[in-house]
């Protein structure tokens, strides 16, 4: 089994910041890409930002400039640094990791439980 654990959400007031932090945990061979998601209520779950193995990131337009994903390939572990949060960014923020099991071939799409990241105006 594999587990996507995401801490560091919580609440913030607009113009503030803080760091989501994802932990990938279990019968891993390797990582692929690596990425946050997020969804408000009444949306669909968008792209917030991707990581690939070599560190080429991809954010979505509307955090562009303000957030900021990393990773470390030896830990299995993915950030997003958030800064200059506006209450728009109010969602439940998930962790992605598309990764091969020491079990079975191919990539297998993960997801992690989500975490609530609000912000006040």
């Amino acid at each position: 089994q594999v587990q996507l654990v995401e801490s560091g959400g919580g609440l913030v007031q607009a113009g503030g910041s803080l760091r989501l932090s994802c932990a990938a945990s279990g019968s891993i061979l390797r990582i692929s890409d690596m990425g946050w998601y997020r969804q408000a209520p009444g949306k669909q779950r968008e792209l917030v930002a991707t990581i690939t193995s070599g560190g080429r990131t991809n954010y979505a337009d509307s955090v562009k400039g303000r957030f900021t994903i990393s990773r470390d390939n030896a830990k299995n572990t993915v950030n997003l640094q958030m800064n200059s949060l506006k209450p728009e960014d109010t969602a439940v923020y998930y962790c992605n990791a598309f990764y091969q099991p020491t079990y079975a071939g191919g990539l297998y799409n993960g997801w992690g439980q989500g975490t609530q990241v609000t912000v006040s105006a």
